[in-house]
């Protein structure tokens, strides 16, 4: 694959650009990510939704809708099947993202069987402790992106340059990606490839009811609220009558919000049966587009963007 940013995670991952998809529970399945990768990028096909049956099924239509690479997330935390390496492993993808947990715990078998792997990380300690397990690489996660999060967030500003400085694997960086100049300011701070959540799940492929990618578009940077900094894990929500009676709430745990209730959300547009995993970038997206023009716009607009810098600053 010839790519436009010859880079370890463009031939890691043997895509056209270093852009992966986010692995977002019941949004990211082969609608979704076989847009991604037929965009020349890197479709994620998800696991936290804990129904391996459908997911099973949703990598097989993979086959069907896209000739071009995608990988697996292994969200430890919400898969407690103990053959979940297996599963992987025989569905025949190249490529795993493992989060949500310690990375001893799958990396060396992942590994064996001749499996690409970055482990997504909140902090720096994550970081080390990955690389010192065996990973191809990390996802630095910063605390201003959507979904589940470390209570003890840091924003990516400081946490990618910082783990970028003390490791010398390959880092995607995630949060707050949407377009060229978060990638280019990623890749000024030590990544070599983003991951998109936020904008993905407002993008047209999206599976997500209407109502949901209205809201990412009507939002400010400041319509996302933290919760659950008392417990673990954390999340990062859109603000909604829900999810802002949670915000100082420190006794409830939100996940309970999460329980039972999430696809009358996601699939049923109710924005209060739930919460909508969402980043602070909704407040930068003003419009739901097709994944393909998300992605090619954003590589050119970032190698644009460096070239410009390149010569004003040479």
């Amino acid at each position: 694959m010839n790519s436009t940013f010859p880079n370890r995670v463009t031939e890691m991952l043997g895509v056209e650009y270093p852009i992966v998809q986010a692995p977002m529970g019941w949004i990211a399945r082969s609608q979704l990510a076989s847009a991604v990768s037929n965009a020349g990028g890197m479709g994620i096909i998800e696991t936290s939704s804990g129904e391996l049956d459908a997911v099973r099924a949703e990598i097989e239509k993979m086959a069907d809708l896209t000739d071009k690479p995608f990988g697996v997330n292994i969200a430890q935390a919400f898969v407690r099947d103990p053959d979940i390496v297996q599963f992987v492993v025989d569905q025949g993808v190249q490529f795993v993202t493992t989060s949500a947990g310690n990375p001893t715990k799958y990396t060396a078998q992942l590994k064996a069987a001749g499996l690409t792997v970055f482990h997504v990380v909140p902090t720096l300690h994550g970081a080390l402790k990955a690389v010192e397990a065996g990973v191809d690489g990390l996802v630095v996660e910063g605390g201003e992106g959507g979904g589940f999060k470390n209570p003890r967030d840091v924003a990516l500003m400081v946490l990618l340059p910082l783990i970028a400085s003390k490791v010398d694997v390959p880092i995607i960086a995630a949060g707050g990606m949407v377009d060229g100049a978060s990638m280019a300011a990623a890749l000024a701070l030590g990544a070599e490839g983003i991951q998109m959540g936020t904008r993905m799940v407002s993008a047209a492929e999206s599976p997500v009811h209407q109502n949901w990618k209205q809201s990412i578009v009507d939002a400010a940077e400041t319509d996302t609220v933290f919760l659950n900094r008392h417990t673990s894990p954390a999340l990062r929500a859109l603000r909604t009558e829900r999810s802002e009676a949670l915000e100082l709430d420190t006794e409830t745990n939100a996940m309970t919000a999460l329980v039972g209730s999430t696809l009358d959300l996601y699939f049923g547009g109710d924005m209060n049966a739930s919460l909508a995993l969402t980043g602070q970038v909704a407040g930068r997206i003003e419009s739901v587009e097709p994944v393909a023009d998300i992605i090619r716009r954003c590589a050119a607009e970032c190698r644009e963007l460096l070239a410009d810098l390149a010569q004003r600053y040479a």
